[in-house]
């Protein structure tokens, strides 16, 4: 029965994946059950490290290190991969205000830590790991134990897993205690915020579909392109009813448009009045008075699944003279988007077509619509990013006033290429597309690694750690997590006048906490919360990545 004992108490690989596999699997469920309506969900796998690393068990250090590198960057490649495509969209408009907010949130914890060492003198490299516990970043935790390594010839620091995993637990609690500050603070009424978002619905971008006679002598005689270039506004025209006539036209830029013609429309809300103005007046005629005039012309939305039109612009397509069809809008991750003729597709859009129905089964066979082929993984471009991210990862390059070279390391690295190259990987042919299902579980594969090594890794001095002083770290790292938030949130809601729901999902992106958004959002009842969260995430796991970093290089 010798291997037995071998398996469980051995330094091989069989071991390995043995202990991993038994702490991941015992953490995932434990993480579901919720204390006070709070959970810690998959982080819990964390604490079950922890434990088994008390208990005597480990792993060979070269093979622990080699999983904990492996699985974190599996994560962070995988958030690239998700919040990528949105990651400079997220600053135009109202996002400059949030995520300039979300900044004032991580520079401030920074200047909280930096403030705690210098009175306490707990060491730098500590306070890292607190810092990154206090904000529930373990990217930012992992970036910081990679410095550390790479300025210190390969020999880590147990200190900055130890602060990480003292600090989080409390925070968890300590973000969603500031949410619900905020509200008492500023007696938030719920209705009320609910009623304000609804009031402003017209700010956002959401595409419409309007009807518009044209009464405007300035058009009249003009073609569609000749109009929009003069114009510089989103709009796409769908359709055209001549005056007097009883069949419909589809539009294309070479469609001139006379006195009394009447035009179906498509352009986001906010240009809505700009558009109708220039074009003439706004009538009432729903689509669907449209469609029973021409009973051959038909909307349909259409799936790219083809990797050859991946990267290609709708102009390039050239549908209009090629099919005689439109495409008037791209539903992109959920979003609408206009179908300006410079767009590019990317696989997994969704494409709304107008035209007639022989036309558009030809455009259903030229663009694909086989939800089957986007089931089908695209590893080639994944493990490309993963060895581009640690190749960026691993060049030194040098910081004013900092004497070592700075690194971006095994998390900074690859999620700059995954944000990279889910961006502008389609306009290289690129096909970068993965369904949520399967980044999901490409990157909570690599965060359950990474979690259990670093909790068996630190497992076997936690105790000794909290009873011997350790326990004040909590205190600290509550004291990291509370005061940024309240100060920087009582900010946005008294001199930027936030909605209160927008203002939750902002706490909490810019705590990268999804336990705090799911509260936020249980509270709201819609998704506000979800989309100021999406606007801010991106940015600030990059921050928080870098500033981990930046504690270890100035300490």
């Amino acid at each position: 029965m010798n291997w037995i004992s071998e398996l469980f108490s051995g330094d091989g690989a069989a071991h390995t994946m043995l202990l991993l596999a038994l702490v991941i699997a015992a953490g995932i469920p434990l993480g579901k059950i919720k204390i006070f309506g709070i959970s810690l969900g998959i982080t819990f796998v964390l604490f079950v490290g922890i434990l088994a690393g008390h208990s005597g068990l480990s792993i060979n250090s070269e093979l622990l290190e080699f999983m904990k590198e492996f699985g974190l960057i599996l994560f962070v490649y995988s958030i690239g991969l998700q919040v990528g495509p949105g990651f400079f969209a997220s600053f135009k408009k109202g996002g400059i205000t949030l995520n300039m907010l979300a900044m004032g949130i991580i520079f401030l914890g920074v200047v909280v830590t930096l403030v705690i060492h210098f009175i306490t003198d707990i060491p730098m490299q500590t306070m890292a790991g607190i810092m990154s516990g206090a904000v529930t970043n373990t990217p930012g935790m992992g970036a910081a134990q990679q410095t550390f390594l790479d300025m210190n010839g390969g020999v880590g620091d147990p200190s900055i897993e130890l602060g990480y995993a003292v600090a989080y637990p409390l925070a968890v609690v300590g973000i969603i205690m500031a949410i619900a500050l905020m509200r008492v603070f500023f007696r938030i009424n719920l209705d009320k915020e609910t009623k304000a978002l609804n009031d402003t619905a017209n700010q956002m971008d959401n595409v419409e579909l309007i009807s518009i006679e044209v009464r405007n002598p300035a058009v009249y005689g003009k073609n569609i392109g000749y109009i929009h270039h003069l114009m510089h506004s989103q709009f796409v025209v769908s359709r055209v009813l001549r005056i007097n006539a009883n069949n419909v036209e589809i539009a294309s830029s070479g469609t001139i448009l006379n006195e009394g013609d009447k035009v179906l429309v498509a352009t986001p809300h906010r240009e809505k009045d700009t558009v109708s103005t220039y074009l003439g007046t706004i009538i009432q005629m729903e689509k669907k008075e449209w469609e029973v005039l021409d009973e051959q012309l038909i909307s349909r939305r259409i799936l790219i699944t083809h990797s050859h039109i991946n990267g290609k612009s709708i102009r390039q397509l050239n549908l209009r003279n090629t099919y005689g069809v439109n495409i008037t809008r791209i539903n992109r991750s959920g979003v609408d988007l206009i179908a300006e003729p410079s767009l590019p597709l990317h696989i997994g859009d969704r494409v709304t077509v107008v035209g007639n129905e022989a036309a558009i089964k030809s455009v259903e066979k030229l663009l694909g619509n086989q939800m089957k082929r986007l089931n089908e993984p695209n590893l080639m471009p994944i493990f490309i990013g993963i060895a581009l991210g640690v190749f960026l990862g691993s060049i030194p390059f040098s910081l004013p006033g900092i004497p070592q070279p700075v690194k971006l390391g095994l998390a900074g690295g690859p999620l700059i290429i995954a944000i990279l190259i889910s961006i502008f990987g389609p306009k290289y042919h690129l096909v970068t597309y993965t369904t949520i299902s399967a980044n999901l579980m490409l990157r909570e594969t690599g965060i359950c690694i990474f979690l259990a090594c670093v909790g068996i890794g630190a497992g076997g001095n936690f105790i000794n750690t909290v009873f011997n002083g350790g326990y004040i770290w909590i205190g600290l790292g509550f004291i990291i997590t509370v005061v940024p938030l309240l100060i920087i949130g009582i900010i946005g809601r008294a001199f930027f006048k936030i909605n209160y729901f927008t203002l939750t999902g902002l706490m909490s992106g810019a705590m990268t906490d999804p336990p705090a958004l799911a509260y936020s959002n249980a509270i709201a009842g819609h998704d506000a919360p979800s989309v100021s969260y999406a606007t801010v995430y991106p940015l600030s796991m990059f921050l928080r990545v870098l500033c981990a970093q930046l504690l270890i290089l100035a300490a």
